[in-house]
């Protein structure tokens, strides 16, 4: 792989401004080198020029005095150092100038320019990792503090009467060993009992830490959102129990790793940088044949980023605070967790996606072939079947297409570099690739598949004069079996991504009462595109609660109680995402927030129109629902465009989408818009009552419904790409993890 490619794979995606614009600079040298090839001199014929000069430098008659004193050593020596660089401190910030010596050569502008261009990425290389080292710091006096309050916690939890251990925190240089324990613990109690009593300490005695300190009320709960509502104090006073002892590591544990994280991150961003400028002066002297870069990578290895040992030594502390504190002095299980082992690809996840993928290719093969050979969807029975069976098993074919949709998203998300482990907050190491998601949604379509084979059956039985009782349970069974493996509480089929789901649904559901993260209210939006898939759950529950599923009838339409569910099942996505809104315009008091809610307040009054409509076909429900549905339908697409995926911006560089693009085909961008309009207004069948004749009106339904799905996975592409260039433009590359601790001093801070 060239450097330039794997340069650019080894960046942090949200810092990829501030890394040294190796691909402009590569571009300048080629310019030079254009120059150079133009304007040289021929090469005589018979070569006897070249080979003299061989000669002689074999010889080694041409540098026999390594002082030379003639006319020609000056030249030599221009020669040989063709820059002068030098650093100069404007206003306490130090950059760094490169002066070309050599610029009345021929072509000289262009090396100037060059020089110009690398001072330039040097400087913001330098002032870009300055500020993030200032910023480490800060963050590992904070980590200190919290450490210093978590021993003294320990400290009175386990040993009230013990001695204090003074070595620990990032700002400490070595972890010590129980017996320095005991000593330290000795002399920190002497020196207190011999210390003046009117000489004030630098640093608080170590329990008398706890009096300045107070727990941070970091979960959040339904119970905390009434307590904040009601005005209830942030922090609590400490209670020394060992519960609160071990919520208060666990909460200093992600912090440390996190933390852990960013330095790691600095020290290759430092690393890389430095690599990339020792590339492009070595690519500089071979175009120019020049001496150059040694002098240049002097003044690199001089610099800030080049030179600074802040961010290894302070990596050395953490590992030795971590390990002493958190593992039980144990390195490797402490290293385990602080470097956390990258996702390998495994060939039996690629085998069996591949396999299964095939299985529901061959399996929807033999399903059209058996419709069509038997004629199944001419016979009378096919009505009384579409009505009954198929929402049945449409259900399985939304999730699956919602999965496929999520694979695609996670495809194209890594291979235009879109951080989306970070932006959704997975921890590390526990997402899923597209490869896992495929496996999941095609070993459902497997089984669906499988089901729908085993249960076509369009004639009684002539004997029991019914339909076979367990083929016309099997959706049933499936359905729960899906809702076993979701709920199962054992470490099988990615517990962590099940769990983490399940979380966030239920989040959803008691919306507004959990704090709102992004992927709380992506996954609200996912399900407003799933409204006919929560149908089909009601439809479920009446079906083979009330229904004779044996004779394939049922009367849920006729049911005023099931009509009324219909209209509360579909509000319900949309209900959290208007609740989700009012939670962050109450706590973030961003108005864009109150605007978004009011775009889900009017899709509510569509959707709620719609649905009267669809159960009393009357003239005044169809205008109300065709009006209500235009507004709603405007509005959710002008949001779609220009809030969510930051597009039909006039005074962008690239006219109508917005000045950074991780698509370079523009055109792209453009038929995006044009189909999520269409895809927009695909409610037009509900309204206007299309019918197609070769086709069931349940058929239509779960189309329409496919299209919504189809629309949605789209819809994730761009907005999370947005999300990921808004990251990108405020370097925001980690999440912060709420501390545990809270001191006086912060508290007078806030206030």
């Amino acid at each position: 792989m060239k450097f330039g490619k794997e340069f650019t794979a080894q960046m942090v995606p949200e810092w990829q401004e501030a890394y040294m614009d190796y691909i402009q600079l590569k571009s300048l040298l080629k310019e030079i080198q254009r120059f150079k090839q133009i304007t040289k001199p021929p090469v005589t014929p018979d070569g006897l020029k070249r080979k003299h000069t061989l000669y002689r430098a074999f010889s080694g008659l041409t540098q026999r005095n390594n002082n030379p004193t003639g006319p020609s050593s000056l030249s030599n020596d221009i020669e040989s150092h063709p820059i002068f660089v030098n650093s100069v401190n404007n206003g306490g910030s130090q950059s760094y100038q490169t002066t070309f010596l050599m610029s009345s050569d021929e072509g000289g502008e262009y090396e100037l320019d060059y020089f110009r261009r690398l001072d330039e990425e040097l400087n913001k290389v330098n002032k870009f990792y300055k500020a993030k080292v200032d910023e480490v710091m800060k963050e590992a006096a904070m980590l200190n503090k919290q450490m210093d309050a978590l021993i003294a916690f320990r400290i009175k939890v386990e040993k009230p009467e013990g001695g204090f251990d003074s070595s620990h925190g990032p700002s400490s240089d070595e972890s010590g060993d129980d017996k320095d324990d005991k000593e330290n613990e000795i002399v920190n109690q002497k020196v207190r009992e011999q210390k003046p009593k009117n000489l004030k300490a630098a640093r608080p005695a170590p329990l008398e830490i706890l009096s300045h300190v107070k727990m941070n009320n970091t979960l959040e709960t339904p119970r905390s959102t009434i307590k904040g509502l009601l005005k209830h104090p942030v922090h609590a006073e400490l209670n020394y129990t060992r519960e609160n002892l071990r919520k208060v590591e666990d909460q200093l544990k992600p912090a440390f790793v996190e933390f852990y994280q960013k330095l790691r991150l600095l020290k290759n961003y430092s690393f890389l940088n430095t690599l990339a400028f020792s590339k492009i002066m070595k690519k500089y002297d071979k175009i120019t044949s020049r001496k150059a870069s040694k002098s240049y990578m002097k003044m690199v290895d001089n610099s800030y980023f080049g030179s600074s040992e802040e961010i290894t030594k302070l990596m050395e502390r953490v590992e030795a605070t971590f390990i002493k504190h958190f593992s039980n002095s144990n390195r490797t299980d402490g290293m385990k967790i602080l470097r956390p082992q990258a996702i390998r690809e495994r060939h039996r996840i690629t085998f069996s996606t591949g396999f299964l993928a095939g299985c529901s290719v061959a399996l929807i093969l033999a399903l059209i072939l058996i419709v069509r050979a038997r004629n199944l969807m001419g016979k009378k029975e096919a009505i009384l079947y579409m009505d009954n069976v198929f929402p049945l098993y449409s259900l399985f074919g939304f999730i699956v297409l919602h999965m496929i949709t999520f694979a695609a998203n996670i495809y194209f998300w890594r291979r235009y570099r879109v951080n989306y482990s970070f932006i959704f907050g997975f921890k590390q190491g526990s997402e899923l690739g597209y490869l896992e998601v495929l496996l999941l949604s095609f070993g459902l379509a497997v089984l669906a598949l499988t089901c729908v084979l085993l249960n076509l059956d369009m004639e009684v039985d002539s004997t029991t004069k019914d339909y076979g009782t367990y083929t016309e349970l099997l959706p049933l069974i499936l359905v729960l079996l899906v809702l076993f493996i979701l709920f199962c509480p054992f470490n099988i089929m990615y517990r962590t991504s099940r769990f983490s789901f399940l979380r966030c649904v239920f989040h959803c559901i008691c919306a507004p009462l959990y704090k709102v993260t992004l992927l709380d209210f992506f996954l609200a939006d996912q399900f407003t595109s799933q409204v006919q898939a929560l149908r089909s759950l009601e439809f479920y529950i009446c079906y083979f609660g009330w229904g004779d599923f044996k004779q394939r009838l049922h009367n849920c339409e006729a049911s005023n109680v099931y009509n009324t569910f219909l209209f509360i099942v579909a509000l319900i996505p949309y209900w959290s995402r208007l609740l989700q809104c009012l939670r962050r315009l109450f706590e973030e008091k961003d108005p864009m927030q109150g605007y978004n809610g009011i775009k889900y307040f009017l899709t509510i009054v569509a959707v709620s129109l719609r649905t009267a409509y669809s159960l009393d076909k009357g003239m005044g429900w169809k205008s109300l629902a065709w009006i209500s549905s235009v507004i709603a339908a405007m509005v959710s697409t002008y949001w779609d465009l220009v809030i969510d995926w930051g597009l039909l911006q006039r005074q962008s560089k690239n006219r109508w989408l917005r000045d950074k693009l991780l698509i370079h085909n523009k055109s792209i961008y453009f038929g995006a818009m044009v189909l999520n309009v269409l895809l927009r207004f695909a409610w037009m069948q509900t309204v206007l009552g299309l019918k197609v004749s070769f086709l069931h009106t349940k058929s239509l339904v779960a189309i329409v419904a496919s299209l919504e799905i189809i629309r949605r996975g789209m819809w994730n592409f761009f907005r999370l790409e947005n999300e990921h260039l808004n990251n990108v433009g405020k370097f925001r590359a980690f999440k912060s993890v709420p501390l545990p601790f809270n001191y006086d001093e912060d508290e007078d801070k806030d206030e």
